[in-house]
């Protein structure tokens, strides 16, 4: 590799803005794909030169061409490489530790992987900014791809870059880096960059820097090489040793091996079975040669660019030259060479590689086993999934296999099961567990992975299975645990307490502690969904009295407690518990784990439900906008609860990323329920209408869900002037109500009974009717501690004294509810509550109130877009609209100028005649001159 980067200034530029974002707070991540040879690795090198100037942590890391042999080696291979001071930070997360050289795997207390993840999150966080990357993915083990799209995802607002390389030439129709990468380019934070050829002109200039050559053979080597780099330097060297010029890369490249000595030759065929690198030490031992032919030997390779030294040992100058070298070895000597390696290796990934090549059997059974269980305690499921369903295909090839892998062939391939369960392939796993002997073990496993999807009657069966062969004591508890979260939500739910109260019994005699937790939780849903809420709270605090083996277990004990506390309106109890849960997630790098994700909204809600809208908006801003997958959708969603209610510009920006998940049920239920509250406050009720009908659509007669769109909706048609489809909504959440989604009642926490009211009271008022008494209930109901929306209700409880002629209470309700708008920055509340006491003539109605300006302010009695009201009792959405009626517009025309809908330009056209007492649009226009509203 020479000094000077030619032709490549303009992909080294798209880089480079990828590096300033990321040191400006925007995280990147840039893949780098071309054919082998087109200089991807000076690329980058330049890129790390760069990054290091501007005082970027700069971790490289590559992977090897064994397959997915070695777990994590692109992420061990950076952190061996990197300062000290990041391998120091790297050994304070002991997920990280165990991958530095001289630490021991610690024991698995289940979510490995995430733990992993999320402690790499850490890391990335405490050395940034940092420059990480990983080069030749093409070769990626299935962990370290599952890796990238996780950065890839995740790192959002950290000074964090990421960069992929890989070859385009090696990607074959089924490569499993195809689908990664053509997931990762749709994601906006991700920068694709393909290196082509060089052109004629680049390549002389490119060749010119080698060294000296004559017009011919300049000439000739541009011609030859097709515009790639790595081949110019290939023909380049050679001729000037004098050589021919034979046809094909492979070709070219022997003839440089060949020029060596015997022991040069036979030092290299042996570092090309290593692979692309390998150590000093190893490889003299393989090679068999005195110390000083060896290094003889070595120097001549070196001196003629074949190996480069790397570390303790060397590494070939480019992939290609090892691969040459490796195909041009005969079957037999390449098998030699393979045994040797394995004969003097102890890493039992690489092991079974050189034993599989070497045609010893047995040995690559047995450390394809040993390998597979070690995947398992960092952290790589996939690859201990795979490196055990390698050993089981070995095994009817090999003589005394169970002896060899230490346990027999059912129980290797139940094992394999849960790893292709952890790696999340469930469908996998249950193909695998159906082939087995059906012990209790396999059964309930398989129960489990059922009940994950879904499949609720294969769930039960399996669960009775379970609980029917158990010929122990910790089977039949795990069983009977696993039988009664089958039976949670089916049509047998009646059978639950009973099936939890035989697990405990049996889990407790037994001391299989996960058992037990797995069936309190369980029966803490069922009695909670019953109504007994403070049995509820005692199985939870009981489950997480102590640590059950199972993190995923803990974590999931605390989401409930919390979970239980605030559907309560225990707020206090509720951050408490969300706080504890938390630090331990993140104290075990599981930040970004479903329970970790689950605990943090959960936190968000209690934030936002409390009032403590300036935390609940910090902790939003963690929320990412540009989302890619289902789990980042729902997530993502929540943050519209503070966005929408303080009108923030991310609004719409967030909407549109989440469009595309709007078939989803939670996602289109969240998003879609919130941007009908945000077209309310922006005038477009027609608009909400459609969002609430699309959030309603999926949702079971008698969810409990129906009830905060219900009122949304019912709100929506109070501003349209319409009747139809309100009952249709008020039958909808007495259902929910009175029936629950079993047909059976249910308990409803404060919250749910407050907007249960609320629908009742916005029924009435889509009919015409304020009713004091019942907007009094609701203000009370949401005044367990839900501070945004008892203001919200007594703005509705004000215009309905108001309106019964009580102006005092009427005026006393709207300065609470004003002052609570103000303290909360939500602009939108604050304006229509500013424009209701406008009309009302209240005493301080005049100007603004304190502390608003959380974004544009949305508002106006009916909540349409304010910035300021006309006269009239216009609000400025109908000033707009009654402009460009004096322009002479259609409705049609006016609903494309300002993006409403028709329907909602008639309503506003109808509140105008209304307001200025007039029958025609042209008298309209004339009052709005005379009134001087024309502007």
């Amino acid at each position: 590799m020479n000094g000077l980067l030619v032709g490549r200034s303009s992909e080294l530029a798209r880089l480079a803005r990828v590096l300033q974002s990321a040191a400006d707070g925007v995280a990147g991540v840039a893949l780098v794909g071309g054919d082998a040879g087109i200089g991807k690795t000076r690329l980058i090198t330049e890129l790390a030169a760069e990054a290091r100037e501007r005082g970027f942590n700069v971790l490289v890391g590559q992977c090897a061409e064994l397959g997915d042999a070695l777990p994590y080696l692109p992420l061990a291979d950076a952190l061996r490489g990197a300062e000290p001071g990041v391998r120091e930070a790297a050994a304070a997360h002991p997920m990280l530790g165990q991958l530095l050289p001289g630490t021991e795997s610690a024991p698995s207390t289940g979510l490995t992987q995430q733990r992993l993840f999320g402690s790499l999150l850490g890391l990335l966080a405490d050395v940034q900014p940092v420059l990480f990357v990983i080069e030749d993915l093409h070769w990626a083990d299935r962990s370290t791809r599952d890796l990238l799209v996780f950065l890839s995802r995740m790192v959002q607002t950290e000074r964090v870059c990421v960069v992929g390389t890989y070859r385009t030439d090696d990607l074959h129709r089924r490569h499993p880096l195809r689908s990664v990468l053509a997931e990762l380019k749709r994601l906006p934070t991700v920068t694709n960059v393909e290196l082509g050829p060089l052109g004629s002109g680049e390549m002389s200039d490119y060749v010119a820097t080698l060294g000296e050559v004559d017009a011919q053979g300049l000439g000739l080597i541009v011609s030859r090489a097709d515009g790639n780099p790595f081949y110019a330097e290939e023909l380049f060297a050679a001729m000037a040793e004098g050589d021919s010029l034979p046809d094909g890369l492979a070709s070219l490249l022997m003839s440089r091996v060949e020029v060596l000595s015997e022991a040069g030759q036979r030092v290299l065929r042996a570092a090309a079975v290593a692979g692309r690198r390998v150590e000093d030490e190893l490889l003299r031992e393989v090679s068999g040669l005195p110390l000083a032919e060896f290094e003889e030997a070595v120097r001549e390779i070196v001196s003629r660019g074949l190996l480069k030294v790397h570390g303790y040992g060397y590494a070939f100058r480019h992939a290609l030259l090892q691969e040459a070298v490796y195909t041009d070895l005969l079957p037999g000597e390449r098998t030699r060479l393979h045994a040797a390696f394995a004969r003097l290796l102890s890493s039992p990934a690489e092991l079974a590689h050189h034993y599989l090549a070497g045609h010893d059997l047995a040995g690559a059974l047995a450390a394809s086993v040993e390998a597979g269980r070690e995947a398992e305690r960092v952290g790589a499921p996939a690859e201990a999934h795979r490196h055990y369903d390698r050993a089981l295909g070995l095994w009817d090839r090999v003589d005394d296999a169970a002896r060899l892998a230490g346990e027999g062939r059912a129980e290797l391939a139940f094992r394999s099961a849960v790893m292709a369960a952890d790696s999340g392939d469930n469908h996998r796993a249950v193909v695998q567990l159906r082939a087995l002997p059906q012990t209790s073990e396999v059964s309930e496993r398989l129960a489990y992975y059922l009940s994950e999807m879904d499949d609720r009657p294969g769930a039960v069966a399996a669960a009775e299975r379970a609980v029917e062969s158990a010929d122990d004591q910790v089977a039949l508890a795990r069983a009977l645990a696993t039988y009664a979260r089958a039976l949670l939500w089916t049509a047998r739910h009646q059978e639950v307490e009973a099936m939890c109260a035989r697990a405990l019994e049996t889990a407790r005699a037994a001391g299989a502690r996960d058992a037990e937790v797995g069936a309190l939780l369980t029966l803490a849903t069922f009695v909670e969904h019953r109504g007994d809420v403070a049995r509820a709270h005692e199985l939870v605090e009981t489950a997480m009295a102590e640590p059950s083996g199972d993190l995923a277990m803990d974590l999931r004990a605390r989401f409930h407690h919390a979970r239980i506390h605030h559907e309560q309106g225990l707020l206090a109890q509720a951050a408490e518990v969300a706080d504890d849960g938390i630090r331990m997630a993140l104290g075990n790098g599981l930040k970004w784990s479903t329970y970790g994700t689950d605990l943090r909204f959960l936190r968000f809600l209690i934030h936002y439900v409390a009032g403590e809208w300036d935390q609940a908006e910090s902790v939003a801003a963690g929320f990412g906008a540009r989302v890619g997958t289902l789990q980042e959708a729902t997530l993502s969603s929540f943050a519209l609860f503070i966005e929408v209610a303080r009108d923030l510009p991310a609004v719409e920006g967030r909407l549109s990323w989440l469009r595309p998940f709007w078939s989803d049920e939670l996602a289109v239920y969240m998003s879609r329920g919130l941007a009908a509250e945000h077209s309310l406050w922006h005038g477009d009720p027609a608009g909400a209408l459609d969002h609430v009908r699309a959030a309603l659509a999926p949702l079971i007669e008698g969810d409990v869900g129906v009830l905060r769109p219900a009122a949304i909706g019912l709100w929506a048609l109070a501003e349209l002037g319409t009747t139809e489809g309100a009952d249709e909504l008020l039958a909808r959440a007495r259902l929910a109500v009175e029936a629950g989604p079993m047909g059976e009642g249910g308990h409803m926490g404060p919250e749910g009974r407050a907007w249960a009211l609320r629908v009742e009271a916005e029924w009435q008022r889509v009919h015409g009717r304020l009713d004091v008494e019942l907007w009094r209930r609701v203000v009370e109901a949401f005044d367990f501690g839900f501070v945004y929306e008892t203001a919200r209700a007594r703005w509705r409880l004000a215009e309905a004294l108001l309106a019964a002629g009580d102006r005092e209470a009427a005026q006393a309700e709207w300065e609470l509810a004003r002052e609570t708008a103000g303290k909360l920055r939500a602009g939108p509340l604050e304006s229509a509550l500013q424009e209701f006491g406008r009309r009302a003539r209240f005493a301080g109605a005049g100007g603004t109130s304190g502390g608003a300006g959380g974004g544009r302010q949305g508002g106006g009695q009916s909540g349409g877009q304010s910035s300021g009201y006309g006269d009239g009792g216009l609000t400025a959405r109908e000033v707009e609209v009654l402009r460009l009626v004096a322009e002479g517009l259609t409705n049609r025309e006016i609903a494309e100028r300002l993006f409403i809908a028709q329907k909602t330009v008639s309503v506003h056209v109808s509140n105008i005649l209304g307001k200025l007492s007039v029958s025609t649009r042209t008298q309209a226009a004339a009052a709005a001159r005379q009134r001087g509203l024309l502007g």
